[in-house]
């Protein structure tokens, strides 16, 4: 099956050939492209999430948030928000990441059911789940 010339790889390259060549796909890339050249938006945005994340990290080891720390975290939120290169490389990421998800879910669910899911099989894994909503969770649920 992983065979250069296997049906499945040649099935593959066409998948990613229908994603690439897509306009829409395209137009997300030059989003990303355009915000990873300017500097000012890439520092705003690595200064944000760090923030976010040592903010997040004092939560969970009990320590209480000032309320002036939360109002500098959502006034320097804001203003990444407020630039427009960073809102769309925010917005296509987002875009991505529900590409790549869908992708695998289709791919994921075709192994572990051994057939193409129908869209009632795919609905059926809305909302999660035990296995997370994509099935090959290891966690030994049925489906």
């Amino acid at each position: 099956m992983l065979a250069d010339d296997s049906a499945v790889m040649t099935k593959v390259r066409e998948l990613c050939a229908a994603i690439a060549g897509d306009s829409r796909f395209q137009a997300l890339q030059g989003d990303v492209e355009t915000f990873m050249e300017d500097e000012e938006a890439t520092l705003m945005y690595r200064g944000v999430h760090e923030r976010g994340s040592e903010l997040h990290h004092k939560q969970h080891a009990g320590v209480e948030l000032s309320d002036s720390e939360i109002r500098e975290f959502e006034a320097a939120r804001e203003q990444l928000f407020a630039n427009p290169v960073a809102r769309s490389f925010m917005d296509a990421q987002g875009e991505l990441e529900t590409l790549q998800r869908s992708v695998m879910k289709y791919v994921n669910l075709t192994m572990e059911l051994g057939h193409v899911p129908s869209n009632e099989e795919i609905a059926a894994t809305e909302g999660g789940g035990c296995c997370g909503g994509g099935g090959g969770g290891g966690c030994g649920c049925s489906h």
